[in-house]
């Protein structure tokens, strides 16, 4: 953290070598970052490549969704998004232009596997093989990931059918084949919890489901094994040593003061909010509330646990909202969430609270919990009302944000925590789900008409800030 005192001394460092008044200086050590540190963006398939009938690509489930009366805001959809299945070489120069160091995409499963499995797509390979050339071409690292919810059509029942973890397992082990050579970092999955709850609990993403619990739980058990026969899949058919992880979206608890009684109770809240899925797969088991026959589990086949755990090289962190816990001996896990004032400062989404301890946290809280061997910031960023006025964009608010987030970042790698690199969400305003084209998360604005893109205040700050390495 960046205290006064910190500060202060810094100041005095500079005075005793002699720093004359308005002189320029590099910044000092306490702003920052571990040398070798990534610095990326990152985006998914869906969202910015558009072109969803050409070159033999299958239909997704979100191709079916946005295409559903009244799902998507405006009826919009991703058929066109930012055209980056066209555009790519561009959207590499925006990278190059920042001085980024990593790029994290997503792969179309259904580009591969226009059915879902079967025979592979040669076109929709290709594509991936240039996107990867092209980066690397222009000093940019590859992180792949393999399923950012573009579940194909064809797989009959989708994520309810266990039969889906196995075609999983080949399309991840076909890309591993086919990209390790190029590629060092493969994460499975994004964000179970967001696609499960939200596809299969609520309604609200693809396919647009409420299932009753016991199903539910069967869909998040799938997943959770199609993560881990991925993993083994990708360690099979890679042509070297790559690594591999996951990106969840976790629940952030933050101590609401910093004391060691709220610090135990943070703890225990990332265990007990991370249950359904980082416990069973950095574990290898359930916790016990939910294997209780109220709580109807799934079905648990005599290998699977052990499969879903599979050991991972990294574990990446999709960070944003804080939850502020506080102590409560009195209730059975020792936590209490506090709610959160209607006054409380939020971005363009009402769920996204401006808690910028949450990076902090995540990474403290993932690390001391289950002592992964590295860590990454998979996506960080905020949606803000970005107005375009002769030509920029002065989102300062999007500055504000991602400056105090990646402060308590820096805290993170000073106090030896092993987070590696990190990703601003995103590279470009895109198709934001449920919302449509309405909320724009990018650091580039997108004209949708034109496909111009436009670097923003906030990649204009972030170019500064990789370019020293540091805070700025």
């Amino acid at each position: 953290m960046i205290t006064r005192r910190l500060l202060g001394a810094s100041l005095g460092a500079g005075a005793a070598l002699g720093l004359a008044r308005g002189s320029v200086s590099a910044a000092p050590p306490v702003l920052s970052f571990p040398k070798g540190f990534r610095w990326g963006c990152a985006t998914s398939a869906y969202q910015i490549e558009g072109a969803v009938n050409e070159d033999g690509r299958g239909r997704s489930i979100w191709d079916d969704y946005s295409h559903t009366p009244g799902k998507i805001a405006n009826g919009d959809t991703g058929d066109v998004a930012c055209d980056s299945y066209h555009r790519y070489r561009e959207d590499t120069q925006l990278l190059k232009g920042l001085g980024a160091n990593a790029y994290r995409f997503s792969i179309a499963w259904p580009r591969i596997f226009p059915d879902g499995r079967g025979n592979p797509n040669p076109k929709g390979v290709d594509h991936y093989d240039r996107l990867v050339d092209n980066l690397l071409e222009n000093g940019i690292e590859p992180h792949a990931t393999l399923y950012h919810w573009d579940l194909p059509t064809a797989l009959t029942g989708g994520w309810q059918s266990r039969e889906t973890a196995y075609a999983f397992a080949d399309y991840a082990g076909l890309m591993a084949e086919k990209l390790s050579d190029r590629v060092d970092h493969f994460m499975t999955m994004n964000e179970f919890k967001t696609f499960v709850d939200g596809g299969y609990a609520f309604g609200l993403y693809a396919p647009g489901l409420r299932l009753p619990a016991a199903e539910l739980h069967q869909v998040a058990h799938n997943v959770l094994l199609a993560h881990g026969l991925g993993v083994q899949a990708i360690r099979a058919k890679a042509k070297r040593r790559v690594q591999v992880g996951v990106a969840e979206n976790t629940d952030s608890p933050v101590p609401v003061i910093e004391t060691a009684e709220n610090i135990a109770a943070a703890h225990s809240a990332m265990r007990h909010m991370n249950g359904a899925y980082l416990v069973p797969i950095l574990e290898g088991r359930y916790p016990e509330d939910r294997l209780a026959p109220e709580a109807h589990p799934p079905k648990i086949e005599a290998s699977d646990m052990a499969v879903i755990s599979g050991p991972l090289d990294f574990l990446a962190l999709n960070v944003y909202a804080p939850t502020y816990v506080r102590a409560a001996p009195d209730r059975p896990r020792g936590y209490a969430v506090v709610p959160r004032p209607k006054s409380f400062p939020t971005m363009m989404m009402s769920w996204l609270m401006v808690g910028p301890e949450a990076g902090y946290w995540a990474v403290r809280l993932a690390s001391e919990v289950w002592k992964p061997r590295d860590l990454y910031i998979s996506e960080n960023g905020c949606a803000a009302n970005d107005a375009l006025v002769d030509g920029q964009v002065n989102d300062t608010d999007r500055v504000m944000f991602l400056r105090n987030y990646i402060a308590n970042l820096r805290r993170a790698t000073a106090e030896g925590y092993p987070l590696r690199g990190y990703f601003v969400w995103s590279l470009l305003d895109n198709f934001e789900w449920g919302e449509g084209y309405t909320k724009r998360f990018g650091i580039h604005y997108v004209d949708y008409q034109t496909q111009q893109r436009i670097p923003k205040l906030s990649a204009a700050w972030y170019r500064e800030l990789i370019k020293q390495n540091a805070l700025v």
